[in-house]
């Protein structure tokens, strides 16, 4: 299993790069944005206690953005490696994130910053 984080500023291109990465390999792109748009839309418990938060303008705790994760690359399809976009956002969700991965056998392998000039973003 073969797991990486992109990380940079917005505008970055951590989607794009993400994307074109997952589709020239086996490895699943993993957005935190599109899971939580997908668990909003799909009315799910953990879009609901999201939902909760956001709509009094605070910031989704990172126990629920952990779950929500890690539910995520739960999946059969997740089971090559994950390009995990936008996450971890935090040192805890970082933290988190590679004590789930340890404890099934499996690690981050790979961080790549993608660095832009500031005139380009």
């Amino acid at each position: 299993m073969t797991n990486v984080i992109l990380v940079g500023p917005p505008g970055a291109g951590k989607g794009t790069q993400a994307k074109t990465l997952s589709e020239r390999t086996s490895l699943t792109h993993v957005a935190s944005g599109d899971l939580f748009r997908a668990a909003l839309r799909e009315g799910t418990e953990l879009g609901m206690l999201a939902k909760s938060y956001m709509d009094r303008g605070e910031l989704v705790p990172n126990e629920v953005v952990i779950r929500m994760i890690l539910e995520r690359i739960a999946q059969p399809d997740c089971a090559v490696g994950v390009i995990f976009d936008g996450f971890p956002r935090t040192r805890e969700q970082a933290t988190a994130l590679e004590a789930a991965m340890a404890e099934h056998g499996n690690q981050i392998d790979a961080v790549l910053y993608l660095r832009v000039p500031q005139d380009v973003l």
